[in-house]
């Protein structure tokens, strides 16, 4: 993780966001790193569990849900946004905390914006960002708290779609005027916001919010056991509810994948 940076990012502004995290809160903007998510797990099973915010401007083996690869190289320094932010928790209940983060994305980048439950950013039926969360015990840490390391991959320019079933969408398309660490500026107080409500008082709040922005809502998909109905939005705990001919189905476990059963992808209008 050594070199020097190509973008001029915001230090001040990203500390001042980091700083309700508590005066230990740390700060790391590096030029390479194979994966922010796998350096900061690293850590925190070392016993390094400070809240820290990890962005790299190149990420040469990041992963993506269900072992999906998600690296930045093909889109060039500042064609996305990649970073993790890595905190201890102690939430009641950890159900729907991707949805949140979601959400907090969703509401500071741009409100046509929509979500696919349970971890993308869409726009006009394309990926635009995924979330991978995971947590560690470490060391140091009393129960029930966690340590919680979220990622985020943002496409900022056009990328490579060598194996996708959809091109994926981009944060210039929206607006050009967008930059890795404009972007980040943006989005880290409400994500920061969030996380803390989230740990207080659970995903319930952050339902009807989440709903608005449902890019499958009532819209027929397939889940990947074969299932197939129409999506009718989430629970109170960030269930999935599908109608399938069986009845009403609720989907919580992120092992099943969930995409939209027609060749038309639902748009972000």
């Amino acid at each position: 993780m050594t070199g020097s940076l190509a973008l001029p990012w915001p230090r001040e502004a990203l500390a001042q966001a980091l700083a309700t995290l508590g005066p230990g809160a740390q700060l790391e903007i590096v030029p390479a790193v194979d994966s922010t998510n796998t350096e900061l797990m690293r850590r925190a099973r070392e016993g390094r569990t400070a809240p820290t915010l990890l962005v790299t401007e190149a990420q040469t083996a990041g992963r993506g849900r269900l072992g999906r690869d998600w690296h930045t190289t093909d889109a060039g320094v500042g064609g996305a946004l990649t970073f993790s932010l890595g905190l201890p928790l102690a939430p009641a209940d950890w159900s729907g905390l991707s949805l949140v983060v979601g959400v907090a994305l969703a509401e500071s980048l741009d409100a046509r914006l929509r979500l696919k439950w349970p971890n993308d950013l869409w726009w006009q039926g394309r990926k635009l960002a995924g979330i991978l969360i995971e947590t560690a015990a470490g060391a140091g840490l009393a129960a029930p708290a966690r340590y919680a390391v979220i990622g985020i991959g943002l496409n900022l320019a056009p990328r490579a779609a060598d194996g996708l079933r959809t091109p994926p969408a981009w944060l210039q398309e929206l607006d050009p005027r967008f930059t890795a660490p404009a972007a980040l500026a943006l989005l880290l107080p409400a994500l920061v916001a969030a996380v803390r409500r989230f740990e207080r008082e659970g995903f319930a709040p952050w339902a009807a919010r989440f709903n608005a922005l449902d890019a499958l809502a009532d819209k027929p998909v397939l889940l990947s056991d074969g299932t197939e109905g129409t999506a009718c939005g989430v629970d109170a705990r960030g269930a999935l509810r599908v109608r399938t001919a069986q009845g009403l189905r609720e989907v919580s476990s992120a092992e099943i994948s969930v995409r939209p059963a027609t060749a038309q992808a639902p748009g972000a209008a």
